[in-house]
């Protein structure tokens, strides 16, 4: 029996249909392959955070399954969650400075201030190159192991400037000069018309602003030596020096510490994707 030209196209379409369909399932594959191996340290880190510290030292990890909050006593007891509390309400301040900061510089960039290739130099220097400069001048003004140390060289972020001038670039000059035309200042024009359009790249900015000062370790030890003073990630080091050997204690620090940075992108993740998918169209 002849076949005939449509045969032949519904085979290839077919044929298209189960490639495609095989591309799907390998790929999904491979992604929950990566996935798993990106998640298992994380695994490993919660159970060990709960588990008893007789399975850990003899070393019979999954015969005896077990829950226990002895590490999360144990961290009570080494002032973890006071190391905790500041480290979230020291971020918190310089999210807010960068943020205000942002705003106002990337106001003055979007009016034609000529800074912008000077940003941008500024994002492409290393901050550990600036570690030995910064340590000279908060010892000279005597804030070394001082809060005032981990805030102030962190109020503006050529990062965060950037992000909010991308976002004010973005709206229609013609809107601005139709407020400029029915009598509007700059503080209308910032605060009344921009701000609440850039809200939420603002809102990403932050998410990415705490998360990189709540992961800060090498600067928060050069600067602070005052334990009172001492970031989470500060702290943890410490801890690591105090009890090497002690996974328990240690995952159940490094759990903890992970919770809030891991929350606060989990609740904004689209608005930071979204974000930077804005950015690499503009």
């Amino acid at each position: 029996m002849k076949r005939t030209l449509l045969d032949y196209l519904e085979d290839m379409r077919a044929s298209a249909l189960y490639s495609g369909g095989v591309s799907r399932v390998l790929g999904h594959l491979f992604v929950g392959t990566v996935l798993l191996f990106v998640a298992l340290p994380f695994l490993w880190m919660a159970y060990a955070a709960f588990m008893p510290k007789e399975a850990v030292y003899s070393g019979e990890l999954f015969s005896k399954v077990g829950f226990s909050l002895e590490n999360v006593r144990g961290l009570a007891k080494e002032g973890f969650w006071g190391r905790l509390f500041f480290s979230l309400a020291l971020s918190s301040a310089v999210v807010f400075l960068q943020l205000f900061t942002a705003l106002l510089a990337a106001y003055a960039l979007r009016a034609g201030l000529g800074l912008l290739p000077f940003y941008l130099v500024l994002m492409a220097v290393p901050a550990e190159l600036l570690l030995v400069p910064l340590y000279g001048i908060l010892r000279g003004l005597s804030l070394l192991d001082t809060v005032f140390a981990l805030l102030l060289p962190f109020a503006a972020s050529p990062f965060v400037i950037y992000l909010v001038y991308q976002a004010m670039r973005a709206v229609p000059e013609e809107l601005l000069e139709a407020a400029r035309l029915d009598g509007a200042g700059h503080g209308v024009l910032l605060l009344g018309i921009l701000f609440p359009l850039v809200r939420p790249t603002l809102v990403a900015a932050g998410v990415l602003a705490f998360a990189a000062h709540w992961n800060l370790v090498l600067y928060p030890r050069v600067v602070v030596t005052d334990p009172r003073f001492w970031t989470v990630q500060t702290w943890l080091t410490d801890l690591q020096r105090k009890y090497p050997t002690d996974w328990g204690l240690l995952s159940a620090a490094a759990l903890f510490s992970v919770l809030p940075i891991a929350l606060l992108y989990l609740a904004f993740e689209r608005r930071v994707v979204a974000t930077f998918e804005e950015g690499l169209k503009g």
